[in-house]
């Protein structure tokens, strides 16, 4: 049996910072990485520049069946305390929306500086490994894996959850959660496109690759861009909702918020305006989007010009544009997915060192945890930071 103070299982990003937090206090950390390469999500996330972090990350960014749990771990480490240690490494990088952190030239840049940091710590890492039995004994734990036994103090459970499995995405986690009979959460996809079936599939697909400016609300509102796809909807504010949309809710869409769309429509057929209905509103929607809508609301009249539209027709459309109520018949699932939704309950963690309260030296962070961010950064965050809390403990 190959001994050491800390086995870190998962390669990831939770798992690799943890490794090298704790090698950094003197601890001897093995990593096992399921996969040929550590660091997978790590480089495709962001379109492959890494949006590493989100400089205005706070708790209200997070869900979770316990809110409160997160704070902790985001309070004693920072965003700024991530950026300390990119700027360290020289990476160039940029803010390309309020807050959204991304490296300028390829998300290697964070998974060459990660491992940099966990080989001059001495962490061993070792790839490919299939790791089989867990199990805890008297001076620890036991890991029965295809490189070996290992045994160790600790043993820090960083799997993630099941969003992408082509990159090798499992419920390892959550099977060694149960295991030792601690509460895993339903699990869910998070981060994910919609999709429809039957007549707004058909307008779906009519209007892929149409993108627009919009609410949308499913128990929670984001405003940001919306992308209509050959399935459903994407984009980040459909995204964003995804994480909140229940099956079977429906999802109301504002298409142009801040501008009441009966109204100008009214007003300017009043001002006995001859343009066809896409053209009043080409400020603020595409012209093939007003037109699918139109040819729902008033198919008898969309060939006409404004002044020819009925009151009530400009009415049902304004009221089509503003308050969209559509019901998704699912989503794309854990395949496209960004994070997945739910996993090991909290409260069966401490929050100070993420070490379960029931079996002494066990510790579980980063997506496997029931926490998950909003788009744009704040689960890389919660990554470092659950896994400096882990890593300062192990």
């Amino acid at each position: 049996m190959q001994t050491t103070d800390i086995v870190v299982i998962g390669g990831g990003a939770a798992g690799l910072f943890c490794a090298m937090t704790a090698a950094q206090r003197g601890r001897k950390v093995v990593v096992l990485e399921g996969s040929n390469r550590i660091g997978k999500k790590i480089l495709m996330s962001g379109g492959g520049r890494c949006n590493f972090t989100h400089l205005h990350s706070t708790p209200r960014n997070f869900i979770s069946d316990n809110p409160h749990y997160c704070k902790s771990a985001l309070a004693r480490f920072t965003p700024y305390d991530f950026v300390a240690l990119v700027d360290k490494h020289g990476i160039a990088y940029h803010e390309k929306s309020p807050g959204q952190l991304f490296c300028d030239a390829s998300s290697k840049k964070i998974v060459s500086m990660l491992s940099r940091e966990c080989a001059d710590a001495n962490v061993i890492i070792k790839t490919d490994v299939n790791v089989g039995e867990v199990s805890q004994h008297a001076a620890g734990f036991r890991v029965d894996t295809s490189h070996g036994l290992f045994g160790s103090q600790s043993l820090v459970i960083a799997t993630g959850g099941l969003s992408i499995p082509k990159m090798g995405a499992s419920d390892f986690g959550y099977r060694v959660a149960r295991q030792f009979d601690l509460p895993v959460l339903p699990t869910r996809a998070g981060l994910v496109p919609f999709t429809f079936t039957g007549a707004h599939h058909d307008m779906m697909q009519q209007l892929s690759g149409t993108s627009v400016n919009a609410t949308v609300n499913a128990r929670a509102s984001f405003t940001d861009g919306l992308l209509f796809t050959h399935r459903g909807l994407s984009g980040p504010a459909a995204l964003q909702s995804s994480s909140y949309w229940r099956e079977g809710e429906f999802v109301d869409i504002d298409l142009a918020p801040g501008i009441d769309a009966s109204d100008t429509l009214l007003a300017a057929k009043n001002d006995g305006s001859q343009q066809k209905i896409a053209a009043i509103l080409r400020q603020s929607l595409p012209k093939a989007l007003t037109q699918a809508l139109a040819d729902i609301v008033a198919p008898e009249q969309t060939t006409r010009a404004l002044a020819d539209w009925t009151n009530a027709a400009l009415q049902a459309l304004g009221e089509r544009i503003n308050q969209w109520r559509i019901k998704p018949s699912g989503t794309e699932g854990y395949r496209t997915a960004e994070v997945t939704l739910g996993g090991v309950d909290t409260r069966s963690l401490d929050s100070k060192t993420m070490m379960t309260r029931t079996v002494d030296g066990l510790y579980f962070i980063g997506e496997v945890v029931d926490v998950t961010g909003h788009l744009g950064g704040h689960n890389f965050q919660w990554a470092w930071a659950s896994a400096h809390a882990a890593g300062q403990h192990a």
